[in-house]
């Protein structure tokens, strides 16, 4: 176990899957707009159709997540476990119209549960990698987390490219997949590199640098918070890249379980389709990283 959880990460980030489509993103989003236009993301393919297993062969399931990782799996005002884990999790059991129960344990003590029968499914960003792929297997991918530029909500839009970036400035985290993407795929563009995030957004807000590119979704949310105070919006679409972002999140499974990840994959397929899995991510997501 000690050799699987070196192997296994904390949290996945983003990727780019085999069957993977995202809507076109609004072209700018809040802070800053009083009339959001928010994109849905999807990760699935329309053409594709999942079958479920034969009726009976998945009669219930037990998911394990965390409940110190908001907005994904927390404890509400009341002690409840909630968040978009959570509440993901509850509607594919309803989709699939069987049982579950969705418990919160320790991030340790996760995949101990999964690989002695405790649990039947990880609902917790557990990392998808080439090493974990050898011990466990996954759902489809149900969301990731891209990288995503910012600027100021006063600055004239510009073109994400070498030209329409000539002069500018773009803040960004060191050592970090965000800081590495820049340097492969706009390697002639000026970068100013912060220690940590807090400085990084900040020095956008302040007006020390032109463009913030970072985490889509840690933007998002600071993009609607107290300390960006309306300053700023997205500009541009989600960069999804796998070599810098990872492979997404999903659910982590035992790896014999055919059919459970049969059921799993097609009532996720359903889900949006049928509108509940754009509910739950404009709940959890009011400004939208897409």
């Amino acid at each position: 176990m000690a050799e699987l959880n070196r192997w296994i990460g904390r949290l996945a980030t983003t990727a780019v899957v085999v069957l993977a489509f995202v809507q076109p993103p609004a072209a700018q989003q809040p802070g800053g707009s009083d009339d959001p236009v928010l994109s849905i993301p999807t990760f699935w393919d329309p053409k594709r159709r999942v079958e479920r297993p034969p009726a009976g062969s998945v009669q219930a399931i037990r998911f394990l997540t965390t409940d110190d990782f908001p907005p994904f799996g927390f404890l509400d005002e009341n002690g409840r476990l909630t968040g978009f884990n959570v509440d993901l999790a509850s509607a594919i059991c309803a989709e699939l119209d069987i049982s579950c129960t969705i418990q919160a344990r320790e991030w340790d003590d996760l995949l101990r549960a999964l690989e002695d029968g405790n649990a039947d499914a990880v609902l917790a960003g557990i990392a998808i990698t080439v090493a974990a792929r050898e011990l466990l297997d996954f759902s489809d991918v149900y969301l990731r987390t891209p990288g995503r530029f910012a600027t100021r909500a006063d600055m004239e839009p510009f073109a994400l490219t070498a030209d329409g970036m000539a002069g500018k400035t773009l803040a960004v985290v060191a050592r970090t997949a965000h800081e590495a993407y820049l340097a492969a795929f706009f390697p002639e563009v000026g970068r100013k590199l912060y220690p940590t995030v807090d400085e990084a957004r900040a020095a956008l807000r302040n007006g020390e640098a032109d463009a913030f590119f970072g985490d889509g979704m840690q933007l998002s949310f600071w993009l609607q918070s107290e300390a960006a105070d309306g300053c700023c919006r997205f500009i541009g679409g989600p960069y999804l890249e796998s070599r810098f972002f990872g492979e997404g999140m999903a659910v982590a499974l035992p790896r014999d379980a055919v059919d459970l990840k049969q059921a799993i994959d097609s009532a996720l397929a359903s889900l949006f389709e049928n509108g509940t899995y754009a509910e739950l991510y404009l709940r959890y997501f009011p400004v939208g990283f897409f």
